[in-house]
């Protein structure tokens, strides 16, 4: 399908509405478990009050959306015009609860600002240096950021880590009862239904879950009508020079990320990227990351598990997705509708969502199985990006010695994980020779490897 520049794609006359609300929903519903975690977990490490709570969770839902639509809206200047739906970087999750309990919160948002803005200026650089994010680098980006997921899928099939009923037989049940129905539909239907597998799995099992009493109408009782964002609602944004370097180090981790994703779903939309594409990308983001800093939400990116869901459901319209932001903006201004989804039980959430997170590494596998390791460059760049990241994460206390600016860099998995990635790449496999500098072709062989 054609797709023109500075417009909104319509539905074509045989995708009805009624359709592309349902798989856009889907997308939402795929992504809504990791979307709302991310401010669930830094609001109650830092100790936010219920209300801030729910202002941090509603705007989150907002700002999503509207990244979305920034990056499904390709123009002149911004927007990468592939299926993708952007969601808060759990990339950020640890650096952020660092930075909000050594300088505050306010100090959060000054670097997520102070990020968005570098994106922005610097996302024709970006653009112009693929060649530092090979195969071997994004594949293994993924591949760590996937196997941090699958932890919080599993512990969501349980009932969630702090459940007193975890691991109990009905959670189990309903957790592998969703799982098993969504391969079933996959199975044995196909077109819309089969499309719709996902979303069909999920109501089923939160009906199932509400005949054995795990729904909890509560939150829906208790939430407003309507919510409108504030700028600065935290407080005037401070900047800081420790948690300005971090931050922007995830603002890298999260290119890279994302250029995976843009490449992936170039090769399954069969849609070719030329660097002004990527630039239009990465400057959205960067877009939607100040945004997120000015109105106190999170910096964002694309979300593997949504490309996952592009392939399992065949739908590769942009249709979808522009359906999927609208849902999220309008999720985000009423937070008694947006409460709905949070009746959802986390068995149910953690069947839907395991088999996704499950596809990101799978992912970023198949990435590196396009890899050459018959170049011992490139094994002991994944070998030890990988052992890094996991160990980081699985030792928290591992730097506890450093200095606090650099610990705080430092702290998180993931970005301890990329930084390898990044570093051992440019030692090893980065030449000065006008052949390996060529952008074209690199990008070219990236397109070529990043596919799911």
């Amino acid at each position: 399908m054609a797709q023109g520049e500075g417009v909104f794609i319509l539905p074509q006359n045989n995708e009805k509405g009624l359709q592309i609300f349902s798989l856009g929903l889907q997308h939402v519903l795929a992504m809504y478990a990791g979307a709302i975690l991310v401010p669930l977990l830094v609001g109650r490490a830092l100790n936010l009050t219920t209300e801030q709570l729910a202002y941090l969770v509603a705007i989150d839902l907002l700002t999503c959306g509207i990244a979305t639509l920034l990056q499904a809206w390709k123009n002149q200047y911004l927007g990468i015009g592939l299926p993708v739906v952007l969601g808060s970087s759990f990339v950020a999750v640890t650096p952020m609860i660092s930075i909000g309990t050594n300088y505050g919160v306010t100090a959060i948002y000054g670097a997520i600002i102070i990020t968005g803005i570098f994106m922005i200026i610097c996302a024709p650089f970006f653009s112009k240096i693929t060649k530092l994010f090979p195969p071997v680098v994004i594949g293994t980006v993924v591949t760590i950021i996937g196997l941090s997921l699958i932890p919080s899928g599993i512990k969501n099939m349980g009932g969630g880590a702090t459940s007193k009923d975890f691991g109990s037989i009905e959670n189990l049940i309903l957790a592998f009862g969703v799982l098993l129905f969504i391969l079933l539909l996959n199975r044995f239907t196909k077109g819309f239904i089969q499309s719709l597998s996902v979303l069909i799995g999920i109501i089923a099992g939160t009906i199932i879950a509400a005949v054995l009493g795990k729904v909890n109408l509560t939150p829906v009782r208790e939430a407003s009508w309507f919510h409108f964002p504030e700028l600065f609602y935290f407080g005037t944004p401070s900047f800081e020079v420790g948690p300005i370097l971090t931050m922007l180090i995830v603002g890298l981790v999260i290119v890279i990320e994302s250029t995976g994703v843009f490449f992936a779903l170039s090769k399954i939309t069969e849609t070719p990227l030329s660097e002004k594409d990527l630039t239009r990308g990465y400057r959205a983001e960067g877009l939607a990351i100040t945004i997120g800093g000015l109105f106190n939400a999170f910096p964002y990116n694309t979300f593997a598990q949504n490309v996952g869901l592009v392939q399992l459901s065949k739908v590769k319209t942009v249709n979808v997705v522009i359906a999927a932001g609208g849902i999220l903006v309008f999720l985000g201004f009423i937070p008694k509708v947006a409460a709905f989804a949070t009746i959802i039980p986390t068995p149910v959430l953690g069947g839907a969502t395991v088999v996704m997170f499950g596809m990101v590494v799978a992912s970023g596998i198949r990435m590196l199985s396009k890899v050459d390791f018959t170049n011992q460059a490139n094994l002991l760049i994944m070998a030890c990006s990988i052992s890094v990241g996991l160990g980081a994460t699985a030792v928290p206390n591992l730097f506890d010695q450093l200095p606090s600016a650099l610990r705080i860099i430092v702290s998180d998995g993931i970005i301890t994980g990329s930084l390898a990635a990044i570093l051992l790449n440019l030692l090893f496999n980065v030449k000065t020779s006008k052949k390996s500098s060529n952008a074209s072709l690199l990008s070219k062989q990236i397109g070529e490897t990043h596919t799911l």
